[in-house]
Formats: structure tokens, C-alpha cells, sequence
């Protein structure tokens, strides 16, 4: 993790990001969207605080989400990387999540409040524990490893999609859905 300021600013400039404050302990802030997509990264070497627009980072090599800012006001973007955990990723986003098509077990480390869908499909996911306590859109598992669907968000707004595990009878869920529960 970059801790001197000019290391800071200097890789801020390399990725292109603008409108960013670094403040005293080096956590950057950014008026804007952040995209550091398809950059080969394995980390995120700065500690982002928060984000007003989008943070995109899929199609990496990233193993960790650790430098991910704490709130994001748009859509957070992080599949397609190496992920086994979501341990660092925002406490908030406003917007969209998706952690598709990575390695993921569970969803320990997700956001507490998902302002628009969350996706998961395509992990490795055996449990749901750790999901966000509040999507206000859609809730997306497919194709994964599932059971049971125990761990499940309190309340989903939109539809809750889980076809594609391996459920042997109608998955029951603690859920306050909105839409509709499809499994098959």
C-alpha cells in the first residue's frame, strides 16, 4: 500500500483518475468515478475513503479488495479478478454491486446496504452468510453452490434470483422479497 504522498498522486495520475484530495494519513477521495479496470492489478496500492461516482476495478488479477473505498454513491464493479473474500469492500454503495465470476465461498465482507441489484453469480458460494442486510433491487446467486438460501439478505426489493445451485426441493427463504423468488 502506497503511503507517500507523491507515490499517491503519481499512480493516481498513472490510472487517470481526477477531482481526487489525499488527506493527511494518504486516504484519497475522489468527485467523480474511479476506473481501474483491465490494469493487471493484483491490489489496490491506495486507500480510496470514498467515491461519489462509480468504482470500476473487474478484469484484474485483484485477491484482495483491501484500498476499495468505504462508500461509493454509484455502481461498485469487481468481477472478473481472483477474489476469495470481499473482506475490504464498501461499507455502503449506492448503486449497483457485482462480484461476479470470481472465487468466491461466501459473501463475508460485502456491503452492508446495496442501493441498487446486487450480483454474485458464477463463485464457488456454499452459504449466503455475510450477505448485505438491504438490497433495494435484485438479488443475483445463480450458478453457484448453494443449499439453501440461509444467510439471505433481510430484504430484497426487486427479484431474487438463485436457479442454478444446488437446491433439491424449493429453496425457503427468511427474506422480505418484493418481486419474485425463481429457482428453477
Amino acid at each position: 500500500m502506497l503511503t507517500n504522498h507523491d507515490d499517491i498522486k503519481a499512480w493516481l495520475d498513472r490510472m487517470n483518475i481526477k477531482n481526487y484530495t489525499i488527506d493527511q494519513a494518504g486516504t484519497v477521495t475522489v468527485d467523480g468515478n474511479v476506473d481501474i479496470s483491465n490494469k493487471q492489478l493484483t491490489e489496490i496500492p491506495v486507500q480510496f475513503g470514498s467515491v461519489s461516482g462509480d468504482f470500476y476495478c473487474y478484469s484484474n488479477s485483484l485477491t484482495t479488495l483491501e484500498g476499495s473505498p468505504h462508500k461509493v454513491g454509484g455502481d461498485f464493479h469487481c468481477p472478473h479478478n481472483d477474489l476469495t473474500t470481499l473482506e475490504g469492500s464498501p461499507h455502503k454503495v449506492s448503486g449497483d454491486f457485482n462480484c461476479s465470476h470470481n472465487s468466491l465461498e461466501t459473501l463475508e465482507g460485502s456491503p452492508h446496504e446495496v442501493g441498487g441489484d446486487f450480483y454474485c453469480y458464477y463463485n464457488s458460494l456454499k452459504s449466503l452468510n455475510g450477505s448485505p442486510r438491504e438490497v433495494s433491487g435484485v438479488f443475483n446467486c445463480l450458478w453457484n453452490s448453494l443449499t439453501t438460501l440461509d444467510g439471505s439478505p433481510h430484504k430484497v426489493g426487486g427479484d431474487f434470483y438463485c436457479s442454478g445451485n444446488s437446491f433439491k426441493t424449493s429453496p425457503k427463504s427468511d427474506s422480505i422479497i418484493n418481486g419474485q423468488l425463481i429457482w428453477e
